[in-house]
């Protein structure tokens, strides 16, 4: 099989090594669960429940009062009673209003009792039918954007796909639980793909992994061998190179095609979904299971029990068994959600798996780049290596300057964040942090103009 890539991007070390291969194993029930009623990006949520009302796991907790077309519902994921309605820190370290459950006391929170959706063929019912219950299920992108999969599988009618991308890339440094997924669930993988398949009307779909995954390869053939497959399947493989999960750098790899600036995969003629979230839908359809577990990875230096596991989302990190993430506290320097490099560092253990959550990386000192930063030399490495085609030196320089619309010529909103140029930079500047208040203060500076238009 031939290997292709984009060009660009970093070599880096994969430091998967103490969770390749693992399982997934299956956190017990917690007492209490804090769930973040809104995890996706759109319009706000708003609880469902009340406190001292008792629900179930599986349960929907928190919608948009009139849904609109960018929302998705949340549910509880272990049976208990609302103790609290409160905001608290969620991963982007941001306050975020919450659903806090707690188990009742000699109650069964481990899913005995669940509310799940009646099973929906996905083959017989309407296109309107599974959009629905794709939304009802409360699922978005698990890739860590939290975009709303029921509006990436309704593209405009002028937008002409004809490709249908599994993400099983992975490039992230530690983390290996799609890896996990895949070795697990082969058969849900390729049935999520069927179905989104027949909701596009695409014929032809690629399950993309890099080459340190390629020992997948037999057993997701056997599978999309047995029974009749609708439609055309196959595995493309690419090469071991960070960030090659992003969307841009996979449409590029597989098919050849470039997503244009300011653009989207849909504009290349392409749908490019998580091998997590193709197997939450699988079991949205099949089981009625909305979301409300998560696999991800623990791993990092200060981890002594590194693993693959799945948690209820609301788990707070600090409510893992020891046995299931067990810290070395001499050695801890940084609490990451997510990968190394794009993830988010957290202040402290009181913050929740959310939906998006795609692993905890417990860094020591050596494992971080906190060092001081120094002036720019201009040597353009953050250029050679961006993965986008940017000028991140550029676009730094405007944000210095306050000139946020040449820092948009330059490419400001087409940096998809992954990291590269400050993991590149011999200045240790913080480009990757600055382009994103970068868009913060574009977006304030859009709001007011519209409001002053107004």
């Amino acid at each position: 099989m031939s290997v292709s890539t984009f060009r660009r991007g970093l070599k880096l070390p994969t430091r998967k090594h103490a969770t390749e291969g693992k399982p997934i194993e299956m956190v017990p029930p917690p007492k209490q669960a804090v769930i973040p009623i809104n995890q996706h990006f759109g319009a706000p949520n708003k609880p469902l429940v009340s406190v001292g009302e008792k629900v179930i796991r599986g349960q929907k907790i928190a919608d948009a009062s009139s849904p609109g077309p960018m929302t998705v519902p949340v549910h509880a994921s272990i049976s208990g009673v609302v103790k609290k309605i409160e905001p608290r820190t969620q991963s982007n370290n941001t306050e975020g209003l919450c659903v806090v459950i707690e188990a009742e006391e000699g109650g069964d929170s481990s899913g005995g009792r669940e509310e799940f959706m009646t099973p929906l063929d996905p083959f017989t019912c309407t296109k309107e039918d599974a959009l629905a219950r794709i939304r009802e299920a409360g699922l978005l992108g698990m890739g860590g954007a939290g975009f709303p999969t029921h509006i990436k599988l309704a593209p405009p009618p002028n937008k002409k796909i004809d490709v249908i991308i599994a993400d099983g890339a992975e490039c992230e440094p530690y983390l290996t639980t799609d890896e996990a997924a895949m070795t697990e669930k082969p058969h849900l993988l390729v049935k999520g793909l069927e179905i989104i398949m027949k909701i596009t009307g695409v014929n032809r779909a690629i399950i993309g992994m890099e080459d340190n995954k390629k020992n997948l390869i037999p057993m997701i053939e056997r599978e999309l061998r047995v029974g009749e497959i609708k439609g055309d399947i196959s595995i493309g493989l690419c090469r071991t190179r960070y960030p090659q999960g992003g969307e841009k750098m996979l449409i590029t790899a597989l098919t050849g095609r470039e997503v244009p600036s300011g653009g989207l995969p849909m504009d290349a003629g392409c749908i490019v979904q998580n091998v997590g979230s193709l197997i939450a839908i699988a079991e949205a359809f099949l089981l009625g299971k909305p979301l409300i577990d998560r696999d991800l990875t623990v791993s990092g230096g200060a981890c002594k029990t590194p693993k693959n596991i799945r948690a209820p989302i609301g788990t707070l990190l600090k409510d893992l068994p020891v046995e299931f993430m067990e810290i070395d506290y001499s050695k801890l320097a940084k609490i990451i959600f997510g990968g190394p490099m794009m993830g988010t560092a957290v202040p402290s253990l009181e913050i929740p798996i959310q939906k998006n959550t795609s692993g905890i990386i417990l860094m020591t000192k050596e494992e971080t780049t906190a060092e001081a930063e120094g002036p720019c030399i201009r040597c353009g490495r953050c250029i050679r290596n961006c993965a986008a085609r940017l000028s991140p030196v550029i676009m730094n320089n405007s944000l210095e300057a306050d000139d946020l619309d040449y820092a948009v010529k330059a490419g400001l909103m087409d940096c998809m964040e992954c990291g590269s140029c400050s993991y590149m930079c011999p200045a240790k500047i913080k480009l990757v942090q600055r382009f994103r208040v970068g868009k913060q203060r574009l977006r304030i500076k859009q709001a007011a103009q519209k409001a002053a238009a107004k």
